[in-house]
């Protein structure tokens, strides 16, 4: 099964399998699940995405239920010969095509593949226009989105978890980000961390992109372009191998630290910190 072809002999018709179209940060993806007993885990699992509407642009994956290995912690391989990129880890492949926006999936009866799949399929959509995901935690208050970036145990859960009732959550893991005009714009997505909680389907205006620091006070310090840029770009989720498309996620994160304020955020684990968000 190594071409879009033969890999989607074997899938219902669409007439017998309900497919499921899942919206993130207005890209619309058409899931066509092999089974009908695939569908209420996808529904599920991208529960606040889904929708009814049939947009003119989208994109379409059908999933297939095969034996894969369960082994779900192996390397991601995400490369490409001529058109086609083919995306693979130790419980799915997957394949990809950009220019007739369409793949495939196969994988076992869980929905887990299926997300890490959408995750990279929208991480190569978002690059071919200045977009990204970031390994960040997001939320809205007053009407306007900040971010939350940093490594594995920065805080980015912490900071999310502690958020007041007036902030809403738009990840607590993967950040969002597409270009709109002279701004940015941050999308909730059902991409979740540690909180095992989906995002709200909103979107707003980046105010401001913050490096987390755990420390004994909670103070923001300024951050000159240069440390923003390499310090975003270490938080970038980007996998393809690919120097064309490497290179507009470059160029998208240097636009993006010129037009958004990115500060470093010292901070200790108390609701407090969000004083100074606003």
């Amino acid at each position: 099964m190594d071409s879009l072809d033969t890999a989607t002999r074997g899938v219902a018709p669409e007439s017998a399998v309900k497919a499921l179209t899942v919206q993130i940060g207005e890209i619309s993806i058409r899931l066509h699940p092999e089974s009908t007993s695939f569908n209420e885990p996808l529904s599920d699992r991208f529960f606040g995405f889904l929708t009814e509407h049939r947009p003119v642009m989208a994109a379409d994956l059908d999933v297939l239920l095969a034996g894969r290995d369960a082994v779900s912690d192996r390397e991601i391989s995400v490369s490409r010969s001529g058109p086609l990129w083919r995306i693979e880890r130790g419980d799915f492949l997957a394949e990809w095509n950009p220019l007739s926006r369409r793949g495939w999936v196969k994988q076992s009866a869980n929905p887990h593949p299926t997300d890490t799949v959408l995750r990279i399929v929208h991480s190569l959509l978002l690059a071919e226009e200045g977009g990204f995901l970031l390994h960040a935690s997001s939320a809205v208050r007053n009407g306007r989105a900040f971010l939350f970036a940093g490594v594995s145990g920065a805080g980015k859960t912490t900071i999310a978890h502690l958020a007041p009732q007036d902030a809403v959550l738009l990840t607590d893991e993967i950040s969002y980000i597409r270009p709109n005009g002279e701004e940015y714009r941050a999308y909730g997505t059902p991409f979740a961390g540690s909180l095992q909680k989906p995002g709200e389907n909103i979107f707003a205006p980046v105010a401001c992109a913050f490096l987390l620091e755990k420390g004994l006070e909670n103070r923001i310090d300024d951050v000159d372009v240069a440390t923003a840029a390499r310090s975003l770009l270490r938080n970038v989720l980007f996998f393809a191998r690919d120097t064309e498309l490497a290179s507009r996620v470059f160029e998208g994160i240097l636009d993006f630290v010129s037009r958004v304020p990115v500060k470093r955020l010292i901070f200790e684990p108390d609701e407090r910190v969000w004083e100074l968000i606003r």
